[in-house]
């Protein structure tokens, strides 16, 4: 075990050595490792030689697949402990009626959604993009009126330099032009 967190540790034991994924109908070899059913016969199509095990390469007999339900149950357990992880770390990064991490975004109804919900009547006929793509947009549009508002604030703020350079010349009584109020009286 490569961490110290055990919630990586337990996934890391529930995860097939062929396809890196968790354990699907999980089955153990005569030399005590265990492999997806799919990928150890994947494996072993089409060899002409003895079957060995993929990791300790020890010669087994193809037919002595032993179903190993005990991992299988190990694995429902480590997803659900990976899915509360993930709940907790990101707040509501799981579906609440699927139990499954929220990896899309609806743009017609604006939420995050999953892959079962995407595949929904709900969902089935929206536009459906990746969430950090939803995400990166949706921050390219903040930067945009920030930068908008920023510019705005800048005119005013402008205008106020330039009124408050125009009063201290007045107040330090640099010599103004006549205004025309003030030529008229003196003819």
């Amino acid at each position: 075990m490569a961490t110290d967190n055990p919630v990586e540790s337990l996934q890391e034991e529930a995860t097939c050595p062929v396809c890196l994924e968790y354990f699907t109908e999980p089955v153990t070899l005569e030399c005590g490792h265990n492999f997806c059913r799919a990928c150890i016969t994947l494996c072993w199509e089409g060899s002409d030689t003895a079957a060995s095990c993929p990791q300790c390469r020890e010669t087994v007999q193809q037919r002595n697949l032993r179903p190993n339900r005990q991992l299988a149950n190990v694995v429902e357990i480590a997803k659900l402990l990976s899915l509360q992880a993930a709940k907790g770390a990101r707040g509501d990064g799981v579906c609440e009626r699927h139990q499954e991490t929220l990896k899309l975004f609806c743009e017609e109804d604006q939420t995050p959604i999953c892959v079962v919900c995407d595949r929904s009547r709900a969902h089935r006929a929206h536009t459906v993009v990746p969430i950090e793509e939803a995400a990166q947009e949706y921050k390219e549009q903040i930067l945009s009126c920030l930068q908008h508002l920023r510019e705005e604030r800048e005119e005013p703020l402008g205008l106020k330099s330039k009124g408050g350079r125009e009063s201290e010349r007045l107040l330090v009584g640099a010599p103004a032009q006549p205004s025309r109020f003030v030529q008229g009286h003196q003819q």
